[in-house]
């Protein structure tokens, strides 16, 4: 497994393990929201640093951050079990130059800010987990992807080359650290399926260009058990790929989409199409139009259990 520097892990235990406060930086999106329900579940203090604060009646603190500077929300750092850094300006939206740089300067200055704030504290978190992205590989077609695939080529490609070392490169000695590559990540009604659930229930629930590109997808369930086991234990240090063991093409994710929601076959959406649709919804087209075949093979290495492995199962959980 790809391992970052050596950690003194019983040293780790005594230095601000015994308290059990998860930060969440950017932890107001989708991701964070359902991320610091499960870990109120399991009894951990939970701090979420957003741009816009507000009062909680949860239990939840919410402190104010922009990703760029150090702030009164430090002192959360300090003693803390874990921080879970999701921040990030969200890809869905036109791949402009100046969208393109702020994605980019989103997730490397949040990158350098929290680096700086653990450089600052008495007693460092444990560790740091740090959300990536399956972009990292780039369209492969229908090469399999693993956490040591060298990555692709293109725009997109290259952000993540510098988002993950700006992460991989800051000198920590006692926070151990994970890197998850994220993929698809499932829930009704929240992220990409809350378009795609949209567009099938209009009856417009074809592929995508020649459906072939594929989707590494992951329920949210799961996804939230991979941030609980990457907080949780010891083992998990390195690289991982945060997906559902079996990836699908564009058209069996929206046949088994159809399926979930009783909808009828549908046609396919040619690519110019595709382009047209992107624009009306100001979205990126290369978002539907490729796609990378990834494999979790890090966390299936250390005994992960999968609550939803196949897609079918996975969406109806989410659609009843």
């Amino acid at each position: 497994m790809p391992a970052f520097p050596e950690i003194n892990v019983e040293k780790l235990k005594v230095n601000g393990m015994g308290q059990r406060r998860v930060v969440l930086a950017g932890g107001s999106g989708f991701l964070g929201r359902t991320l610091a329900r499960k870990l109120l579940q399991k009894n951990y203090e939970v701090v979420v640093l957003t741009r816009s604060p507000h009062e909680r009646t949860d239990g939840i603190v919410e402190m104010v951050w922009n990703g760029k500077s150090l702030g009164d929300w430090v002192q959360y750092v300090d003693g803390a079990h874990a921080i879970v850094n999701l921040t990030g300006r969200s890809v869905n939206c036109p791949h402009t130059p100046e969208n393109v740089r702020e994605i980019k300067e989103s997730r490397i200055n949040s990158v350098n800010t929290v680096a700086a704030a653990i450089h600052n504290v008495a007693h460092p978190p444990g560790v740091w987990v740090q959300a990536g992205s399956l972009a990292f590989y780039g369209d492969l077609e229908d090469q399999w992807c693993e956490e040591n695939t060298p990555s692709g080529q293109g725009e997109a490609v290259e952000t993540c080359r510098l988002w993950e070392s700006t992460f991989k490169i800051v000198p920590l000695a006692n926070t151990r650290r994970v890197l998850l590559r994220i993929g698809l990540v499932l829930a009704r009604n929240r992220g990409a399926l809350s378009v795609l659930g949209k567009l099938t229930r209009w009856f417009l629930g074809g592929a995508a260009g020649n459906g072939r590109q594929y989707v590494s997808w992951i329920h949210r369930a799961d996804m939230n058990q991979m941030f609980l086991d990457s907080i949780e234990r010891d083992d998990a240090i390195g690289v991982f790929n945060a997906t559902a063991p079996n990836p699908v093409t564009n058209a069996e994710f929206m046949r088994e989409l159809r399926r979930a929601m009783h909808r009828p076959w549908c046609p396919p959406a040619p690519v110019w199409a595709v382009r047209f649709g992107s624009r009306l919804m100001q979205t990126e087209p290369s978002l539907a139009l490729t796609g990378r075949r990834c494999t979790p093979r890090h966390f299936l290495g250390i005994g992960f259990k999968f609550q939803f492995p196949e897609l079918p199962g996975a969406l109806a959980d989410i659609y009843g």
